[in-house]
């Protein structure tokens, strides 16, 4: 029997998403789990798996086009199976009409574009291309991979001639750009007389996307903010321990510690794992904790499920594997959503501390500083110490400082004594 994949919902906020390339064409066979196709949203490019097992029947919905969370983007079936799609596709929730763009006009694939989005389907409706420039970040059409390229190369779009359907500017015109550029590049020699050049950048759709949700956040939810200092010399003695005597691919990092802490601690605490929905406090059954992720142009978190019920190498590999697929831009849908508590950690960055803001709809997020070797008396005599401060933020609708401070002693006693996380 024919089934409908429909465009997924990825975080609570996501209205729509744009379908970047088809992984399997129409007519091909795919096992259910399969990648089938990728798709865009304001955080990352995600792969969609498929639903069941069969053949791709359809392809409801066109490279490049942006859809509304909920909308069919494809039928798979059995092979040679006989589908009235029409009213499969109505009945699943297809709108009447395709969507369309600012202007008025119907998003189409553009046809010498497969740097990013793969050959077009045969068969499609020739639309006129937009006028050049109009609509596009500083009046410039350009595809997402030129962009980027253009933006790693410190190149000014607005002086490249593009190639592509209706003027615009594809990966091969960059390259070309850059290769009757002067070097600029590391080796280049540096111009200490040269002023630079006063610029402005489009904002990504996830540097606008954590904006909204950041502005929402601080305007809508009361902060509140408890910080301690531990002592992180047991913890970096029991990494160092452990790592010595596994695969080099296997090595613990200190931020598996604290995720492995957080959890533990949140089973006492389900205030502190909760979200708050109308007049009702939401304590969630998992614990699933949330890491932020450093990508291109903004920060990513990714999810690591009822972590309070795995062992911490299990927890290594997971976070390890979710967050080179963020890097890469390949995140998939369980990889970013369901997070009850975030973990935001700047230690690497030789930060004594700082505080983070609440990620809706969750009620608390811990953040973590660098671990500082200072001074300290011990029986009268002055010895070498490990230390590390962490900041949680609250949301006082939902708890208070006090219980938030329980919570952090209870984390603290996880830290200073790891082995209570090995057990």
């Amino acid at each position: 029997m024919a089934k409908v994949v429909n465009m997924p919902k990825l975080g609570f906020d996501m209205a729509e998403g744009t379908l970047v390339r088809w992984v399997v064409n129409e007519g091909e066979k795919i096992e259910q789990g399969d990648v089938l196709a990728e798709i865009e949203t304001d955080k990352a490019t995600v792969e969609v798996e498929a639903s069941a097992s069969g053949v791709v029947l359809k392809h409801a919905v066109e490279t490049g086009t942006s859809v509304p969370v909920g909308t069919p983007i494809a039928v798979i079936g059995e092979e040679n199976e006989q589908v009235d799609m029409d009213s499969l596709l109505q009945q699943a929730g297809k709108p009447s009409a395709p969507p369309e763009n600012d202007q008025g006009e119907k998003p189409q694939p553009e046809a010498g574009e497969q740097e990013t989005r793969g050959e077009p389907q045969s068969g499609a409706e020739a639309i006129p291309a937009q006028a050049p420039g109009e609509g596009y970040p500083d009046g410039v059409k350009a595809s997402p991979v030129a962009r980027r390229v253009a933006e790693e190369e410190g190149l000014n779009l607005q002086r490249v001639q593009g190639s592509g359907p209706g003027g615009r500017i594809v990966k091969k015109d960059v390259e070309a750009a850059l290769k009757r550029a002067q070097p600029v590049g590391r080796n280049a020699p540096l111009m200490t007389s040269a002023a630079r050049e006063t610029e402005r950048v489009p904002i990504s759709k996830l540097r606008g996307a954590i904006g909204k949700r950041m502005t929402r956040s601080k305007q809508e939810l009361p902060h509140f903010y408890v910080t301690t200092e531990l002592d992180a010399r047991p913890v970096m003695e029991a990494r160092a321990q452990i790592n010595a005597a596994i695969p080099e691919d296997e090595k613990l990092s200190v931020n598996d510690f604290i995720v492995r802490a957080a959890s533990l601690a949140l089973r006492e605490f389900p205030n502190l794992n909760a979200s708050l929905d109308g007049e009702e406090i939401v304590r969630h059954g998992e614990i699933n904790i949330g890491i932020a992720v450093a990508v291109e142009q903004g920060l990513l978190t990714v999810v690591a499920r009822q972590a309070d019920r795995k062992p911490i190498s299990v927890l290594s590999s997971e976070i390890r594997s979710m967050a080179n697929r963020a890097r890469e831009g390949k995140v998939r849908p369980d990889d970013v959503e369901g997070s009850t508590f975030t973990v935001s950690n700047l230690g690497m960055f030789d930060v004594d501390h700082f505080i983070a803001i609440i990620n809706p709809p969750e009620a608390a997020i811990l953040a973590i500083g660098s671990v500082r070797e200072v001074p300290l008396l011990e029986d009268g005599a002055l010895v070498s110490g490990k230390r590390l401060k962490v900041t949680i933020s609250a949301d006082h609708r939902v708890t208070d400082g006090a219980e938030a401070a329980r919570w952090l002693q209870v984390f603290k006693r996880y830290m200073e004594h790891p082995l209570l996380m090995l057990i």
